[in-house]
């Protein structure tokens, strides 16, 4: 986990929600104190995509093109691959 940037009360943290956020998402995380206690730590949320870069330092699509390769069979798409309509 990414170290805090910026440590503030509960007080203030509720004053300064936006600016809050804001650092979180620019900075790192966020800690808001309780009675001088950590109680939670605010983050900017990751997507899905971001997180499987990390994890695979590549892109889905990068990542899935690499794998094994397999060969479907779907209903409408010959062999040969050319499309043709398929009633319903």
């Amino acid at each position: 986990m990414n170290k805090p940037t910026r440590v503030w009360s509960l007080q203030e943290a509720k004053a300064k929600f936006s600016e809050v956020v804001r650092r979180a998402q620019m900075e790192g995380p966020q800690v808001v104190t309780v009675h001088g206690k950590e109680a939670v730590t605010i983050r900017a949320v990751e997507s899905e995509t971001a997180k499987a870069r990390k994890l695979t330092g590549k892109d889905f699509v990068t990542a899935m093109r690499a794998g094994p390769k397999f060969e479907l069979e779907l209903p409408g798409r010959p062999k040969d691959g050319q499309f043709r309509d398929v009633e319903l």
